[in-house]
């Protein structure tokens, strides 16, 4: 006991807590950078609310109407191509919808046809074989070395110069081409392909999980599940299953030639078209060389050795390869996709209603310059928010988890 109360007065009495003091915060790091990034959030909303605050002032003076109380008002102009019913006499605000979905559509589409033709390719010029290598290294050079709206043009003009309806190229009666665009036969609308759409989106969450429990099973002992069938049942027997509780409706649209013009059936406009070849085909060339680029950074040394493990090709891409490759392969990619996004304003050039050419009649007619290109940033803004937060936790979903 004695020794103990040396030691402790030796030691002395506990040090006291520093008093927290305005020039103690300033001498910390943390405190300063938090400061900092304030000020300057502060200045460049200060900075906003000026300009904005300035040229509304500057409008009102002018006799300009300043508002978003135009959307309400009538557009006063048609829509070529409409997704959902648009007359001249709805709102402003209605004309954005319909640009809007214009927008989704196309590069809706886009994606999904840029990204099979780039995977597609991306491969090939991996091949061995010499032929296919090199035609897939020239279209990867043609196309991403061309500007993407001499592209469009060059689409579009193709397309324009084709037979008109009267000597349309046929298939099977089913389909035809014209420069009008195309037509083909389509199923009359009916709530039992959207119970079948909702079906097969559910079947696919099923199939997923289905993947991961016989992958599990295949960790744990060994097992093989035969999930590959119980798939395919699930993705084409649900759908079916959901069409035919629905009424199982069979009505379909034929193309009938009337006049001058088809009738009937789905038609694609010429515009809808070379703006959708023109976007696809272009950044196909960029996600062909991603994902050459990505499938190239897994080691061949990996390769060799899951293939001296006895897995056969097809597991050793599944297994070995693709998870690898997707961690450089997905990010460059989504920046592919919300370009895509952006390039489609490229559609104002040939006439295609999507946002920017709507908008810029919007502009025209209601006179709040401001106000539109706002609304205009807004829209695209959102969209390629809207893309990246899908492809960041996809990315997630297919990171390798470290043990």
């Amino acid at each position: 006991m004695l020794k103990q109360t040396t030691i402790a007065a030796r030691r002395g009495p506990p040090p006291k807590r520093p008093v927290l003091t305005l020039k103690g915060l300033w001498h910390s790091v943390g405190f300063r950078n938090a400061g900092y990034q304030v000020l300057v959030v502060a200045a460049i909303l200060g900075t906003a609310v000026y300009l904005v605050g300035n040229a509304q002032t500057a409008m009102e003076k002018r006799g300009i109407a300043t508002g978003f109380g135009f959307l309400l008002e009538a557009a006063g102009f048609d829509i070529g191509e409409a997704p959902i019913a648009f007359q001249s006499g709805d709102t402003f605000l209605r004309a954005y919808a319909v640009a809007v979905l214009n927008t989704l559509k196309v590069s809706v589409f886009s994606i999904v046809l840029a990204t099979v033709l780039g995977v597609i390719l991306g491969i090939a010029r991996l091949s061995r074989n010499v032929l296919i290598a090199k035609l897939s290294s020239a279209y990867v050079e043609i196309f991403r070395n061309t500007p993407q709206l001499v592209q469009i043009i060059f689409w579009y003009t193709i397309i324009t110069q084709l037979p008109p309806p009267r000597q349309a190229f046929s298939l099977l009666d089913l389909a035809f081409l014209t420069n009008r665009g195309v037509v083909v036969a389509w199923p009359e609308p009916h709530r039992a392909y959207l119970w079948a759409l909702l079906a097969f989106a559910g079947a696919g969450i099923a199939a997923v999980f289905l993947l991961r429990r016989a992958e599990a099973a295949r960790r744990r002992d060994g097992r093989r599940l035969p999930v590959l069938s119980w798939i395919a049942a699930l993705l084409v027997g649900l759908p079916l299953l959901a069409w035919i509780l629905g009424g199982a409706p069979g009505a379909v649209s034929i193309p009938e030639l009337r006049g001058f013009n088809f009738v009937g059936g789905l038609a694609l406009s010429p515009e809808f078209l070379a703006l959708l070849l023109g976007l696809s085909l272009y950044i196909a060339a960029f996600i062909a060389e991603i994902v050459r680029s990505g499938i190239q950074s897994v080691g061949k040394g990996q390769i060799e050795a899951s293939r001296a493990i006895g897995l056969r090709s097809n597991d050793t891409y599944r297994k070995v390869v693709l998870p690898q490759a997707l961690r450089v392969i997905v990010p460059p990619t989504a920046a592919q996709y919300v370009s895509l996004v952006k390039n489609s304003s490229l559609g104002v050039a040939i006439g295609y209603p999507e946002v920017f050419n709507v908008n810029n009649t919007i502009v025209t007619l209601s006179g709040h310059t401001v106000e539109a290109i706002g609304m205009m940033m807004v829209i695209y803004l959102s969209i390629s928010f809207a893309i990246a937060m899908i492809m960041n936790l996809y990315n997630r979903a297919v990171q390798i988890k470290e043990r």
